[in-house]
């Protein structure tokens, strides 16, 4: 099978050859006829197969007719110089990058175009003269590159960088080196005239050094740690700040005095190393968003239907009875359309069309819903056939699905209940670290009384838990990165820390047990003869129903023909009819004419056949479960409890209780609140709570889970509110990654324990009175350096075991 120069994809279904190549589609091939009339052919010789099939018409962008819409996404509006900032979930490789910067070569109108890989979007300079924002937005759109405008683009929010531990590691490193160059001669105690002359100046250039340090670079510990001593918490960042006020306030006492040189060396040396774990651990994925609500599904906007008197009063509207209205503009009794494939953003009543509405965005049930006119519409619903005509009934802040984030959980703080692991032993080291330094102290006050604050004052350097403190940034640092690799993105390291104590697995069904882009379909009945086939492959063929299109995709398109009559009868079926041979599809009250009820399938998707009033069988539609469902199942039956909340109907309940384990909890039509009221009653039992999901609909329970992963088929763009996103393909490697947590967990504890051996060396100078700054200085880069060695070239190893895991 040939494949398309364009896109890669198998030409399936059509082969268009044109200038030696094939093509899947007309569209493919328009983008190339494109890019080579245009000289921007060296597209291709980037990237192998590197375009996008584009499947948008023009009508899904006539919301930017609006001028209003239009000034919320610009970035600038002036002297007919307009530039805009787009998501482009499609870019992928450097072609793309190369051809989205040379639309000037499209269009002169583009004056600079800039692609950001990392988030994926291009900011675009034009001239608004002879282009509008509509006209720039098709012309990616045609080359395969639509721009994803929701709801959440209108809000005058604009996301910022934090750089801020970024510039504290820089000034702290900058410190840290300066200090160290200015401290050699009295490390090697090296004497001369001038050393001896210029020494002073020295030391207080080393002071100068350290003052950013601790006032800029370190401030975020001190203000942690008062945060944690007011709330009667003694944090890991207690002992630090501790580490940090001694080394710095006994080094200017020491300077001052003219007693040496101090151990302003150790203390930046100290900060840089903390700054450093802690940007080590700060991965980010730029290119997705953990925190999305309905905003970022909603259309920006809609088309309104005019009344009689606002026709004649708009000058916009004398030509047409319609006008693209924000979303948030909508009111009540306002009549807007709702077009196939479109999302309706409000709650409403249908008034004309034939509605199929499917709400698995919402409620995870699969299903599509038939409404008649005069039926209530809920928000989230995605229409499945022609277009229709809705009044609104509340605004879209008062909508069923918008209230679904009313609930507190959606401003609570997760990291605020979890206590971390480097968090629970850093009580006990610093009450040890305080009991050691004050019974040492007293000791030396019978001993030798001028060296008892020396003494004080050493123990809490060397005890400064800077090893223990990089433990968990670099372990857990690193397993992000390995996890990214994997294609599960996590929202940061704390996630995996959690990860490691799940006693319970929740997954949702549809969607995330089930691939949302395939389903089996299986016959069972009669055979149908070859005259039979042809006449319900060209009968569902002229139907827009979401079933008979998934059935038209299975059946064989020989021998098509032109019906002499069809009709649909909403909510029941099609009726066909060639040369006088009828055949009905669709419910089984529908197809069925006798009376005798046989073999009716309850509770499971089906489409049932008849032909010239003589039942044949039915099509059953099942959900094609993920590659790996039942060992990931069989994995994690011994280490935790397994939990199944679906929105869908149980009619695959008696196929999962085969599949599945035992013990597998099997819940169905379950609401969102539902699923969430589940998870935090076993929460409030002392459980653990991992919950997998995928839709909108699943947004309460991931957010009231400890830990809450979005499985999805496209990262990029459709996952709800969470702490990580997986790619569908990886769903297997489930068990892989809580694994993998774990064992991180146990190279953290590990590194604890490589940390204490510093310590005790440490302690043996500083509780004899014999803690030279050359000691401290060789003593806490190389405990720290040590801890970093280690903790990543272990996760490094256990990371190639799940590459090795992945391939067996």
């Amino acid at each position: 099978m040939s494949t398309c120069f364009h896109c890669g994809d198998e030409c399936r279904k059509t082969v268009i050859t044109y200038d030696d190549k094939s093509f899947c589609c007309y569209g493919c091939k328009t983008v190339f006829d494109i890019l080579n009339d245009n000289d921007l052919s060296y597209y291709y010789d980037l990237e192998r197969t590197p375009g996008i099939t584009p499947n948008t018409t023009e009508d899904t962008f006539k919301f930017l007719e609006n001028e209003q819409i239009v000034a919320t996404l610009l970035d600038f509006d002036e002297q007919e110089t307009q530039v805009v900032s787009l998501l482009i979930p499609s870019i992928h490789c450097s072609s793309c990058i190369w051809v989205l910067e040379n639309l000037n070569k499209l269009n002169p109108a583009v004056k600079t175009a800039r692609v950001n890989f990392s988030k994926k979007t291009v900011s675009i300079t034009y001239s608004s003269k002879s282009f509008a924002l509509q006209d720039l937005v098709i012309l990616l759109s045609r080359i395969g590159y639509e721009p994803y405008i929701s709801l959440e683009d209108a809000s005058e929010k604009k996301s910022t960088i934090d750089r801020s531990l970024l510039y504290k590691l820089g000034v702290a490193g900058f410190a840290f080196g300066n200090i160290m160059f200015l401290s050699f001669p009295e490390y090697f105690e090296v004497h001369g005239f001038w050393l001896e002359k210029f020494k002073p100046i020295f030391r207080w250039l080393m002071f100068v050094f350290a003052v950013p340090v601790v006032l800029y670079s370190g401030r975020d510990y001190f203000i942690s740690a008062y945060k944690g001593l007011r709330s009667k918490i003694l944090n890991i960042d207690v002992p630090i700040a501790i580490g940090i006020s001694v080394l710095f306030i006994r080094s200017t006492i020491e300077i001052a005095m003219d007693w040496g040189t101090g151990f302003f060396d150790s203390m930046a040396g100290l900060v840089f190393f903390l700054l450093l774990g802690k940007f080590f651990q700060q991965k980010t994925y730029a290119f997705l968003s953990f925190e999305r609500d309905y905003k970022s599904y909603f259309p920006i906007a809609v088309t309104r239907l005019l009344h009689k008197n606002e026709v004649s009063n708009s000058a916009f509207a004398k030509a047409k009875k319609e006008e693209q209205a924000q979303v948030y503009e909508l009111k009540k009794g306002d009549r807007i359309l709702i077009r196939n494939g479109e999302l309706l953003p409000v709650d409403a009543i249908l008034i004309k069309g034939q509605a199929i509405i499917d709400y698995s965005f919402v409620t995870g049930e699969a299903v599509p819903v038939i409404k008649k006119s005069g039926d209530y519409l809920f928000a989230g619903g995605r229409q499945q056939a022609t277009p229709i005509e809705v009044e609104v009934l509340k605004p879209v802040e008062q909508s069923y699905l918008t209230q679904l984030w009313s609930n507190e959980i959606f401003s609570k703080n997760k990291q605020s209940t979890f206590e971390s692991l480097t968090d629970s032993i850093s009580k006990r080291f610093t009450i040890s670290l305080l009991i050691i330094a004050i019974v040492a102290t007293t000791i030396w006050l019978f001993i030798d009384s001028s060296v008892a604050l020396h003494v004080f004052t050493a123990v809490l350097i060397v005890a400064c838990p800077c090893a223990i403190a990089l433990a968990a940034p670099f372990t857990l640092g690193n397993l992000v990165r390995i996890f990214g690799r994997h294609k599960l993105y996590i929202k940061d390291s704390s996630v995996i820390e959690k990860l490691a104590h799940i006693d319970i697995v929740v997954f949702d069904k549809t969607g995330t047990l089930t691939s949302s882009i395939k389903n089996t379909i299986t016959y069972e009945g009669i055979t149908l003869t070859e005259d039979e086939k042809s006449l319900l492959t060209s009968t569902v063929r002229a139907s827009n129903h979401p079933l008979s299109r998934s059935l038209y995709d299975i059946l064989e398109k020989n021998n098509i023909q032109t019906l002499d009559d069809f009709k649909e009868e909403v909510g029941q079926g099609i009726t066909g009819v060639i040369n006088n041979h009828t055949i009905k599809i669709g419910s089984y009250g529908f197809v069925d004419t006798s009376q005798k009820k046989i073999n009716q399938i309850h509770h499971r998707t089906t489409v049932h056949v008849s032909t010239d009033n003589i039942y044949k069988g039915c099509y059953v539609f099942y959900n094609e479960y993920r590659d790996g469902v039942k060992e990931v199942f069989d994995q994690l039956k011994t280490t935790t409890k397994l939990v199944i909340l679906s929105g869908d109907n149980d009619g695959e309940k008696e196929y999962l209780t085969q599949l599945l384990p035992k013990k597998t909890i099997l819940l169905f039509n379950q609401k969102p609140e539902d699923k969430l009221t589940y998870i935090k009653h076993q929460q409030e039992l002392g459980q653990q709570v991992l919950m997998i999901g995928d839709g909108l609909n699943d947004a309460g329970a991931l957010a009231q889970s400890d830990v809450g992963i979005a499985i999805s088929e496209n990262v990029n763009v459709f996952s709800p509110a969470c702490d990580g996103i997986l790619d569908a393909s990886r769903f297997k490697d489930i068990t892989q990654f809580l694994l993998l947590s774990k064992k991180g967990i146990r190279v953290i504890k590990h590194a604890f324990i490589f940390s204490l051996f510093y310590n005790l060396i440490g302690l043996g100078f500083a509780l004899t009175g014999n803690l030279a700054p050359v000691v401290a200085a060789i003593l806490m880069p190389l405990s720290s350096i040590s801890i970093v060695v280690f903790t990543t070239s272990i996760t490094y190893l256990l990371g190639r075991k799940l590459n090795t895991s992945n391939h067996t």
